[in-house]
């Protein structure tokens, strides 16, 4: 029996511990898509959002739950680069990268992350360090200065909403003393 099945039946038995330590183990040392985007759903059952969505990242997956889950892996690493590349499968981490793989560790390697020879240099899939299944979506992309479009947005609001109090109270104002 190979991992998989031996992973499906320890979770449809109730062990899903087991079913997890088994995939974990097996995606660590092996590029397995169909292996992590089955841990993330262990993972998740369990109610390890932030894994499941490191793990299905790196598988790729999508849908509803695989975005939950992805913004809870963000919300929980607080969007370090660093701490996201750390909690894939070493497997993942090995060359050669899935495109969103590549496009985070170039995010941390950006950001001033030490992250070493490790996995990006080896080759060697039984050295690496964590998940192959991370985020899917590409990443928002950062303008030249650093300012991303959440940023700008935020600067936009804040001086719409200066001038709009500023009108409300002159406004106001011509109420209170009409001449």
């Amino acid at each position: 029996m190979g991992i998989l099945e031996e992973a499906r039946a320890a979770r449809d038995a109730g062990s899903a511990w087991l079913a997890r330590d088994l995939l974990t183990d097996h995606v660590e040392h092996e590029r397995d898509p169909e292996a992590l985007a089955l841990l993330g759903e262990v993972l998740y059952d369990m109610g390890d959002l932030p894994r499941a969505g490191a793990v299905w990242f790196a598988a790729g997956a999508t849908g509803p739950e695989v975005d939950s889950a992805v913004a809870a892996w963000r919300q929980q690493t607080g969007d370090d680069f660093a701490a996201m590349w750390d909690s894939l499968p070493a497997s993942v981490q090995a060359e050669p990268r899935a495109r969103r793989v590549e496009a985070l560790r170039s995010r941390a390697l950006d950001a001033g992350a030490d992250l070493g020879s490790g996995p990006s240099e080896s080759g060697d899939v039984g050295d690496l360090r964590d998940i192959e299944a991370r985020l899917r979506e590409p990443m928002e992309e950062q303008s030249e200065g650093g300012r991303d479009a959440a940023w700008l947005m935020a600067w936009i609001l804040a001086v719409a909403f200066v001038v709009f109090a500023a009108i409300g109270f002159v406004t106001a104002l011509g109420w209170l003393f009409p001449d």
